[in-house]
């Protein structure tokens, strides 16, 4: 029974129908539940580091359930998506319930669809890393699939690297650096993935293309078939969910920096090079995301057999409290600075 833990993942879609049938403030429900009812869990739950046996470990990375589990939020999240598409385009809303029900339904996205697509992306089968597009779709980022598997992994702490926030880095100036980087690279490596393959730009194995075309064809669909007001709510869950993950990749690696060697090149990234968190009600909401270090050390490991690591630098909270101290500057970095180690700081780019 306990495998059946992260079914507690679903419990944010639950919060949203919640808003989705709902007027006033309980149309924020899915905001509430993620950063007001979570982080009290969390305070009352604690954190929980003990990592799993060899022998659970040999069980569970072979266990189809939690596969199945994942696979589950690619109906849920296009359920979530169409049904806010119904709502919003057969009832009255106020503009204060219109901004709930956008706000609920990007944090949907965020974790039921980009947070999956970001673990099934990793995977080496075609119908895993298939789904893992289709969850990005309505996130409008489906460039994230090339940037963050043959970027990200491979330049993390570096300034080759967008989605690194630097030391001192604003939150806010980290969204505009990461979101114009990020895209502005997945054009560089799908340039020099063409390249090793011997394909022109124009060619059907340039994905980015495919990327543009197919977000494009949705959203043109959305506005032709249910108006301008559908087309206005599925751009704004979309931006939501992906400032969601960019504010997620701020707190994971914020100030974390590689150092170059005699050699000339970086140090081999260890389990040193991103925050750590073993909150347990995050751990299991976000399919072990928060498990991030184990994650960047060796990322072919599945979510359900992630470690944690004494050498890790670790958040002091969990990421729903994490992400709202990043909102206010001058308190993320008065809690977080003095957490950064000493010799990282003195690296100055």
């Amino acid at each position: 029974m306990k495998d059946l833990k992260y079914l507690a993942a679903y419990t944010i879609p639950l919060a949203c129908v919640v808003s989705f049938i709902s007027n006033g403030v309980l149309t924020y429900s899915a905001v509430l539940y993620a950063f007001v009812v979570i982080p009290l869990l969390e305070l009352i739950v604690g954190e929980d580091n003990v990592n799993l046996s060899e022998e659970d470990v040999e069980k569970r990375g072979v266990n189809k359930l939690f596969d199945l589990m994942l696979y589950l939020n690619v109906p849920i999240v296009y359920a979530t998506v169409f049904w806010g598409v119904y709502i919003i385009t057969n009832n009255s809303y106020t503009v204060f319930e219109i901004v709930g029900i956008t706000l609920s339904g990007g944090v949907v996205l965020a974790t039921n669809a980009i947070n999956v697509a970001h673990e099934l992306g990793h995977r080496s089968s075609v119908f895993e890393k298939t789904l893992s597009k289709i969850l990005l779709l309505p996130c409008l980022y489906m460039h994230f699939y090339i940037e963050h598997n043959f970027g990200h992994h491979t330049n993390v702490g570096t300034p080759k690297d967008g989605a690194s926030a630097r030391y001192k880095q604003s939150v806010y100036g980290f969204w505009i650096s990461s979101v114009t980087k990020q895209y502005i690279d997945a054009w560089k490596k799908q340039k020099e993935l063409l390249n090793r393959s011997g394909s022109v730009f124009y060619s059907i194995k340039n994905d980015m293309l495919w990327y543009l075309l197919i977000q494009s064809a949705y959203l043109y669909t959305i506005w032709q078939f249910f108006g301008s007001g559908a087309f206005i709510f599925c751009v704004s869950i979309g931006i939501i969910s992906f400032l969601f993950l960019e504010t997620i990749n701020y707190i994971e690696h914020y100030g974390l920096r590689r150092v170059k060697t005699g050699s000339g090149r970086y140090e081999r990234v260890q389990t040193c090079h991103s925050w750590n968190s073993n909150h347990s009600i995050g751990r299991i909401v976000l399919y072990e995301l928060t498990r991030h270090s184990d994650h960047h050390y060796k990322s072919s490991k599945k979510y359900q057999i992630l470690d944690c690591y004494d050498e890790s630098p670790q958040l002091p909270y969990g990421y729903p409290t994490s992400i709202l101290l990043s909102l206010v500057p001058p308190l993320w970095f008065k809690i977080m600075n003095q957490r950064v180690p000493e010799r990282m700081k003195k690296i100055n780019y």
